[in-house]
Order: structure tokens, then sequence, then C-alpha cells
């Protein structure tokens, strides 16, 4: 077998890192299927996730490993873990506690689509932007 066959069609992780050392992992609903977030994972978060079946990720801002509801407390478990075909992307389904993904307090991070207004310029329009918690609230600062 070859290498990109091994990593294609073998049964071995082996997952495919950027030059930062990251694989972006894209959440989704277990039940809905809808996009809830989409993040970065090195290899210690992608480790982490798997054996404790919960997700966790590496913030690139923040440049720190992070356990999804370790602040708020909506932690996401792990209902399924896949990989793309080359390895270089995670797709992890959830359980989503508190029903909210987003920092922002929404139940997904994508609460806003594109569209054209009269003039044909591209502006964003709120959609499904409900909050379920207040970012202040749950987010405070230590002082």
């Amino acid at each position: 077998m070859t290498a990109t066959n091994e990593i294609e069609e073998g049964l071995v992780l082996r997952p495919k890192f950027d030059a930062a050392g990251l694989v972006t992992c894209v959440t989704t609903d277990a039940v809905t299927g809808d996009v809830l977030m989409v993040a970065h994972m090195n290899d210690e978060a992608l480790r982490r996730t798997i054996d404790s079946g919960e997700a966790w990720y590496f913030s690139r801002s923040r440049g720190a490993l992070w356990r999804k509801g370790e602040s708020s407390g909506h932690v996401q478990r792990v209902v399924e873990m896949r990989l793309d075909c080359d390895q270089d992307a995670v797709w992890i389904r959830v359980d989503q506690a508190g029903g909210a993904a987003c920092h922002t307090g929404r139940r997904s991070c994508f609460y806003r689509a594109v569209s054209r207004g009269a003039d044909g310029a591209a502006s964003l329009a709120f959609v499904d932007s409900d909050r379920l918690f207040d970012p202040a609230a749950v987010y405070r600062k230590p002082g």
C-alpha cells in the first residue's frame, strides 16, 4: 500500500496537522446535524477528545488548549468522530449541553447569513440568533 493509499484507505489514525500543528474541526449537533462551530485541534486536543469523550480544542488567539464548556458549563459530549479522506480535517458530532455552542450565547457560531442588498453589496443578516445565555454573566473575568 502506498503512503497516500494507507492514509485514504487504511485504518490507522494519522492526522495531517498543518504547519502550525493544527487540524480544522467541524462540530455538528448529533441530533439535528446543524453546524455548531468550527475550531482547531492540535495533537493534544485531539488525543484528549478521544480519551475523554468531550470536545477539546486549541485556541489560536490564546495559544492554549481548552475544553469546551470549561467556563460556561456547555460541554460537548462526543457521539462520533470522523476524519476526512486525507486526515487533515476532523468532524465531531456532539450532544451540546446547555444548548449553546457559541461564546456569544447562541446555539451555533453560524448565526448570520450572507445576503445582497438592492445595490448588490454583500451584507450579513441575523438568522437563528437568539441568545441562550448572557456571555457577560458566564465569562466573568476574575477580579
